[in-house]
């Protein structure tokens, strides 16, 4: 039997070599700083972490033009730590959750917030809020061993320079590991995914013309420029 077309997998380079890192899957924590959740006055403060996903093909490149999605008036921007998963894990302890990372990058969990207040209000899943084209934007993976302390580092997000998010990745609510282990009691994981740490608070509105660059100590920058709708994401 022959494949009626064939797709190609979205791929992030590794930094220090010429690898590149094949994306199986996307996924994001929701509401895992405090001062995230007390900006956006919604759930617990005591939440277990959740999770929601973002297609494999909406993750973008360092330098990528992202089109200003359809559909919105309220495009926002949540910088974030990005875990790259390199080992297959299931159920896996706290204690050997780090075991399960190839590597961290900087990333863009990019929002239709108008959408997804309207998802939560008519109580169905956030995908029209979330998981969109070009919507999961990640900076080259520096491998474990090379990042340093990552929970020790600094995040900042800048748009056109300026400073809009400014948080140590320590203030995670729940952090690298846990997040892993609590994962991996849902799905099983696999090299190949992508896990979105959680933002802190700042998260506001992009328009086009915007570049937006996400800076995390001990790791590359990440710099997309948001376009009009009517141009293409490029990898």
């Amino acid at each position: 039997m022959t494949l009626l077309f064939s797709l190609t997998a979205s791929t992030v380079p590794v930094v220090g070599s010429d690898r590149l890192f094949p994306v199986r899957r996307v996924y994001c924590v929701g509401r895992n700083y405090l001062d995230h959740v007390r900006e956006m006055r919604e759930g617990d403060e005591r939440d277990k972490p959740f999770f929601f996903q973002k297609p494999p093909d909406a993750v973008v490149g360092d330098g990528a033009r992202v089109p200003y999605p359809p559909r919105t008036a309220d495009f926002e921007f949540e910088g974030e730590l990005v875990v790259a998963v390199g080992a297959e894990g299931v159920d896996v302890p706290v204690e050997r959750a780090l075991e399960l990372v190839f590597g961290y990058a900087a990333g863009i969990d990019l929002t239709r917030r108008d959408r997804q207040r309207d998802c939560r209000e008519r109580q169905v899943a956030w995908e029209a809020g979330k998981s969109f084209d070009a919507s999961a934007p990640c900076g080259p993976i520096t491998p474990a061993a090379a990042a340093g302390d990552v929970g020790a580092a600094e995040l900042r997000l800048t748009v056109d320079g300026a400073v809009r998010q400014h948080t140590r990745i320590a203030h995670m609510i729940w952090n690298v590991a846990e997040i892993l282990a609590h994962l991996s009691m849902d799905y099983r994981l696999m090299p190949g995914d992508l896990v979105y740490t959680g933002t802190p608070a700042g998260v506001a509105a992009l328009r086009p013309g915007n570049e937006v660059r996400v800076d995390i100590d001990g790791l590359t920058p990440l710099t997309v420029t948001i376009a009009e709708r009517k141009n293409h994401a490029t990898h």
